[in-house]
């Protein structure tokens, strides 16, 4: 059966799990709310199902729950904050707020994070200063997933990276991709369905290209665009990884490693929008750029051309409303986190 679930009822249940793991509940809503927001854009490959994996972190002691970073370089436009090994969706929300306070000062700031976690999807921080007037720019590092061009052992992460800028009437305009064929996290969802992935998303431990998603999680996720894919995951290392002073290349390890110290860095570069023209001249050029690529004739069979950003948004409205529906398996490892935190799982709703 289909495990239907208002966004509401997931974020009490997620703040209420991480509470009593010692988390303030700010930072509790704020990890919680990251998830459900995932959920809402139709991107459950970072939702619910990752609940579990910040838990089991939270008690192994690799990631603590009690967030306070460290300003170690601050020359204006340019800061580093040290993580110290805390919730990674709480560092990079405090480098957003501090990124844009710099812009404002500056026209333009660049924030490092070392010593984080994984936050998560990078366009939920990168909406957020964009919806304060800014173009923001957000790049982090991974665990080792692709491997280099030519190569057969996996040491480059998919290393995501996030742009977005206010679209004036149209809302936000933003890209959120890793460099790979796709988001690992979307072979994690497959293979929690119990699904077949697509041909050129992965490959087995030995290098042979699969379907079988058990397979490819152990195997190697394959790089988007060919060799395109692993030099910008490459560069997206060096300005998350080197540049910030925080782990990179192999020594980064992913949010589903319970016992492993993560060492992610984040950069975040953000732009002020006034200090280049005036915000509503910005708005206007956006709305036309838009209108321009939405007049464009469909290919056969396609209805709509979209911007970036709005079928997620079109997803937040509808499934706000109608909720969202959980895997069995994401389902079943709430309740068992119900269980154990003494808490009470989320209402479902009827199909």
């Amino acid at each position: 059966m289909p495990y239907i679930v208002q966004a509401e009822g997931l974020s009490r249940f997620g703040e209420a799990v991480l509470e009593t793991l010692g988390v303030p509940a700010a930072d509790a809503h704020l990890l919680a709310d990251s998830l459900v927001v995932a959920e809402l854009w139709g991107h459950s490959s970072h939702g619910m199902l990752r609940l579990p994996w910040y838990v089991d972190r939270l008690r192994s002691g690799v990631m603590t729950a009690q967030t306070k970073p460290e300003l170690v370089v601050d020359n204006g436009a340019i800061a580093v904050m040290d993580g110290h090994q805390g919730v990674g969706q709480v560092l990079t929300a405090k480098a957003v707020e501090l990124g844009i306070a710099r812009a404002r000062e500056h026209g333009i700031s660049a924030i490092g994070v070392r010593n984080s976690n994984h936050f998560g999807t990078a366009a939920y921080f990168t909406r957020k200063a964009a919806e304060q007037g800014c173009v923001a720019i957000l790049a982090t590092n991974a665990s080792p997933a692709m491997a280099p061009w030519g190569g057969r052992q996996k040491s480059v992460g998919t290393n995501p990276w996030s742009i977005a800028a206010p679209a004036g009437e149209r809302g936000v305009a933003v890209l959120d991709i890793a460099n790979t064929a796709v988001a690992r996290g979307k072979i994690y969802l497959a293979a929690e369905r119990e699904q077949a992935i697509p041909g050129g998303w992965a490959a087995d431990e030995n290098g042979v290209p699969t379907t079988d998603a058990k397979k490819a999680i152990h195997g190697i996720v394959l790089p988007m665009a060919a060799h395109k894919g692993y030099i910008i995951s490459f560069m997206m290392d060096v300005l998350a990884g080197v540049l910030t002073g925080s782990h990179f290349g192999s020594k980064v390890a992913g949010p589903y490693e319970a016992n492993k110290v993560s060492g992610a860095g984040h950069m975040l570069i953000t732009i002020d929008i006034k200090s280049m023209m005036p915000e509503a001249e910005f708005a206007q050029r956006m709305e036309e750029l838009i209108a321009e690529i939405k007049a464009v004739p469909t290919a056969h069979g396609v209805e709509e051309i979209f911007f970036p950003g709005e079928i997620e948004d079109r997803n937040t409205v509808r499934l706000r409303e109608s909720g969202v529906t959980l895997a069995d398996t994401t389902w079943h490892s709430m309740e068992k986190l119900a269980q154990e935190a003494g808490v009470s799982p989320p209402t479902t709703k009827a199909a």
